[in-house]
């Protein structure tokens, strides 16, 4: 039963969403872009006063209020800062301090905008394998604006944007999800009457940081293959003058969004970024560095087709165009589905869907003819034949060495075991 209290809220334009999640200690209530929990026990709802007071205060909870409000306990929410904390990148001494910043300070105002994509972002983000993810720091963080899952609509909507954004110039996220069409003016993506080109750039001169969501954001993705009639572009290369992180994925990892977040939150800066934008923590290996494979890669045993026995053996998908050497993500370590699998794991190639261009770079099912390393990884097709002979001396010739070696010893081993089970027969 609804408290009378609640009943005045209903039909105003400043309440865009509510709140109840099962075993918690609070319905929320989201009035405009304050949280109002109104606390209730078995016997009803109660602490109206105090629901009064986060009214008349207008102060934006901290994320640990959010949580005991939801029915976390103070152990689940410091394990869920140690599993951020790892999951960012964030040494052990650091651990403190993202406590603290999750424990004291308001949650950041957020804007989170979609333009040309398909929202699997916003999808990968709220089926992250860690609860209160969704339950914290979607729900109490980012819905200040958000296409696809704020309650509001229309004017009430737009409202909310332009609120944030004067209220907290300068102090609010921008999250961007999907490329921006500059073709024919940008008409190719319309919100509220706007372009998208329009409101990319109006949000952005107030932000204090942008994040870019996904390979459409970050790098154009598919919109954005040749011969990319709407003329999508990556956020950067339309905003400068702002920190911009790319977090590039199709769609990028619950886990890593939430670590990027996480990290402006406890330390109010951008995290360490390569030279392509990206936070290191996540993007600074090769998928073929932390694939569970790659002893068949070095000894040359590759599946040929997703149908023979090689497959069956779980060898190597290099030959049948896996992009793991050439494609950096945390797919590997992270996985997906609390850490359950990965498309590798699954029987299917790494498509290098968080590099640039990789809808253009070749059929998916051809293997590429090379890439940059020493060694065996130069040319994995000669593995144990001309390469041996046309390597340089120094590293490059010890590996190569050192696998044509690896291989032979394998293939010794296996004459052995046959002619030891063909003896076996014939004593027999």
């Amino acid at each position: 039963m609804w408290h009378p209290f609640c009943f005045p809220l209903f039909g105003s334009p400043d309440l865009t969403a509510a709140f109840l999640r099962p075993g918690a200690q609070a319905l929320i209530f989201r009035y405009s872009r304050f949280d109002l929990p109104v606390l209730y026990d078995a016997s009803g709802f109660r602490s109206l006063s105090h629901t009064k007071e986060v009214l008349m205060s207008e102060t934006p909870l901290t994320i640990w209020e959010h949580a005991q409000l939801q029915g976390y306990s103070r152990r689940d929410f410091i394990r869920f800062c140690g599993w951020i904390a790892a999951a960012a990148g964030i040494q052990s001494s650091g651990l403190a301090q993202v406590i603290k910043a999750l424990d004291t300070k308001p949650r950041l105002p957020v804007v989170w905008f979609h333009f040309q994509e398909c929202t699997c972002c916003s999808e990968s983000f709220i089926r992250s394998s860690h609860p209160i993810v969704s339950d914290i720091v979607l729900d109490k963080i980012s819905l200040d604006y958000t296409l696809t899952l704020q309650a509001a609509a229309g004017k009430q909507a737009e409202e909310a944007l332009h609120a944030t954004m004067t209220k907290y110039k300068g102090e609010y996220l921008m999250l961007v999800e999907g490329s921006i069409p500059t073709a024919a003016d940008g008409v190719y993506c319309c919100i509220a009457g706007r372009t998208a080109l329009d409101i990319v750039k109006e949000a952005a001169e107030g932000a204090k940081a942008i994040v870019a969501w996904g390979s459409c954001a970050s790098n154009g993705c598919i919109q954005a293959a040749k011969p990319n009639p709407t003329g999508a572009t990556p956020v950067h290369k339309i905003i400068t003058g702002k920190p911009i992180i790319n977090v590039p994925g199709c769609p990028p990892i619950a886990e890593v969004m939430a670590g990027t977040i996480v990290h402006l939150l406890a330390f109010g800066s951008v995290p360490q970024l390569d030279g392509l934008g990206r936070p290191q923590a996540f993007y600074s290996r090769r998928v073929h560095d932390t694939c569970y494979r790659r002893p068949n890669y070095d000894a040359g045993l590759f599946v040929n087709s997703f149908d023979d026995e090689n497959a069956k053996r779980g060898y190597c998908l290099y030959q049948v165009g896996c992009r793991g050497p050439v494609t950096y993500n945390a797919c590997g370590v992270m996985r997906w589905n609390n850490g359950v699998s990965y498309p590798i794991q699954s029987g299917h190639g790494c498509i290098g869907c968080s590099e640039a261009n990789f809808w253009d770079n070749g059929p998916f099912y051809r293997h590429l003819a090379s890439f940059p390393g020493f060694g065996i990884e130069t040319t994995a097709d000669d593995v144990g034949l001309a390469l041996g002979v046309a390597t340089a001396a120094g590293i490059a010739a010890h590996a190569v060495s050192t696998n044509i070696r690896k291989r032979k010893l394998i293939k010794g081993e296996i004459k052995s075991s046959q002619h030891g089970h063909d003896d076996s027969k014939g004593g027999a």
